[in-house]
This record gives structure tokens, sequence and C-alpha cells, in this order.
């Protein structure tokens, strides 16, 4: 809750699943994994059409920051493309710091004690 980015980019990625992320650039020898988004599409069109071809310029104007920067200040998931991992799929929640610190530490906390309790060594005595 903390994050200052857009209420509708975060409430887009807890509404997407692990398949709503795209690879490009592989043509361009850079890949990066982003959000299935409309920007993304239209990227990935070009891309196909363009083929061995395809050269940045070809592009650009459809993923450089300004773009990007201006879909974020308009509130627009759609208006430029962001980077997402196929993690967004394990999202379900938008908690504060401080909840999600205490879900991982009670998270970590369960799997020690409960999975792994058999490989937990217990703690040496003291010699005092």
């Amino acid at each position: 809750q903390e994050c200052n980015w857009p209420t509708s980019f975060k409430r887009r990625m807890i509404d997407s699943d692990e398949r709503e992320t795209a690879l490009m650039f592989r043509r361009l020898h850079n890949t990066a994994r982003v959000f299935r988004n409309d920007v993304a599409k239209q990227v990935m069109k070009l891309e196909e059409q363009k083929g061995d071809e395809l050269e940045f310029k070809d592009i650009a104007h459809l993923v450089n920051g300004k773009r990007g920067r201006q879909a974020e200040a308009e509130g627009d998931p759609d208006g430029g493309v962001w980077t997402a991992g196929q993690v967004i799929g394990l999202i379900h929640d938008i908690p504060t710091c401080k909840q999600l610190m205490d879900r991982m530490i009670a998270e970590a906390e369960e799997t020690i004690s409960g999975r792994l309790a058999g490989m937990v060594l217990p703690a040496p005595s003291s010699r005092l």
C-alpha cells in the first residue's frame, strides 16, 4: 500500500495470472518480460511483422520511457510497457509492508516447524 505506483496498475496485476506476461525485444537480442497489455501486443505484432529486419527505431515510440511515465501519471496500465515477471500469478492482494513482512515470517516459521522440522537441529545447550 505504501508504494506510490498507481492503484490501477496494482489492481491489474492482482487480477492477472502468470500467463499475462510476454517476452519482447527477442529479435533485438535484448529480451525483456513485460505485462501483456495493449502496447506490449503492438510491439509483439511489429516484431512478428518485421522479423529479422526489426530495428529498435521501429518500436521506440511504443517503449520509450516518456510514454511509460505518462501512462503511470495517468493511471493507464495499457498506456506503456512495464516489466512484470511470472510471479504476478502469486500476487493476490495489496498489503502494507508490515502485513507482508508479518505474513512472510509466519509462513517461514510454519514451513520450518512443519515440513522442515526433521532437518532442523536443536539449539546447542548453554555451557553457563
